[in-house]
């Protein structure tokens, strides 16, 4: 049998590593191979744009609280439905706001200057721009925000109002002027469409109030300086007023814009003593009601409020009735 020929060892030099020799170093593994460094490019480009994408929608979603600056948010975006800002309520929110900062981002929507408009939150916005302006810090200079995408305008002022409507208490001229303004923007066809929109929650007949609301808006709204203040049954009652007697409205604005009041308590007072007395006139004089006088023993005679006159008792008999019948036929009154 032959000998098998023994291998000698490798040679050690043509194992060594050099600095051409790629992966390699006297220590180990430095670098990967080509197709391994493309596989990890492109994983790593695939989870960036994974991220990037996941963000992008968390920001349109809306899940995703943005720091905006107070120049970059637009308060007027949409016609607001707070017509006043009641200072006691401001200043709790302005202590809050300083004490523990933003708790609740506003709600925006992306316009295509680039610009954000403001759906919701007016107050904050408000609020927090009069800090940054009193202190200078830092913390009050941006506004958090959620960045919303409604479907259309009437989407946007339902945000609005839904938000308003938790948060706030609004007046029914308040709901109402909403309605107007949105019409008159062109955002919903006409004020049925645009109550059935905004307040598809509320009741029918609270939709039915606000729709009354509307008539004092498009009436007497640039002649009432603090309408938010008007209470719901004295508004009803100034409607029923003004939809009966079609002088009434020029006559009250011709009143009101005389003498304009000095606040809020003082137009109340003046529409509710406007419309009183116009509600007498509509209708016809009332004779007092009178307590029941007892003409004889048993029969009674009472007058009512509309000058009926009523017997009773127990000698109100049928043959009282006839003859009483008979005496009226043959008077001549």
């Amino acid at each position: 049998m032959a000998r098998r020929k023994r291998l000698t060892p490798a040679n050690p030099d043509y194992l060594a590593p050099t600095d051409d020799t790629p992966g390699l170093s006297p220590l180990g593994p430095t670098r990967a191979a080509p197709i391994a460094q493309v596989a990890g490019d492109s994983s790593a480009q695939a989870a960036l744009a994974e991220l990037s994408r996941t963000m992008e929608e968390a920001r349109a979603q809306g899940r995703m609280v943005l720091s905006l600056p107070h120049e970059a948010i637009r308060l007027d975006y949409l016609v607001r439905d707070r017509l006043g800002i009641d200072s006691d309520e401001m200043d709790a929110l302005t202590q809050s706001l300083r004490a523990r900062g933003q708790q609740t981002p506003v709600e925006v929507t992306r316009l295509e200057d680039g610009a954000y408009g403001l759906i919701s939150g007016w107050r904050r916005c408000k609020a927090l721009a009069r800090l940054h302006a009193e202190t200078g810090e830092d913390r009050f200079a941006e506004v958090q925000a959620l960045v919303r995408q409604p479907a259309d305008a009437p989407a946007a002022y339902l945000a609005m109002v839904e938000e308003n409507e938790i948060r706030a208490n609004l007046s029914y001229y308040e709901r109402a002027r909403i309605v107007a303004r949105a019409v008159a923007r062109g955002v919903f066809a006409d004020e049925q469409e645009g109550l059935r929109v905004l307040f598809a929650s509320a009741s029918r007949a609270k939709r039915s109030k606000i729709g009354s609301f509307i008539r004092l808006v498009d009436r007497l709204e640039d002649v009432l300086r603090f309408p938010e203040a008007l209470p719901e049954r004295a508004g009803l009652a100034l409607v029923k007023v003004l939809d009966a007697d079609p002088g009434a409205t020029d006559r009250l604005r011709a009143e009101l814009s005389a003498s304009p009041p000095a606040d809020a308590a003082g137009e109340l007072d003046r529409l509710i003593a406007f419309a009183e007395p116009q509600k007498q006139s509509l209708t016809r004089p009332k004779t007092p009601k009178t307590a029941p006088e007892e003409i004889r023993p048993g029969l009674k005679l009472s007058q009512g409020k509309d000058g009926s006159l009523t017997l009773s008792g127990p000698a109100l008999s049928e043959d009282l009735r006839a003859a009483l019948t008979q005496w009226l036929k043959a008077r001549d009154l």
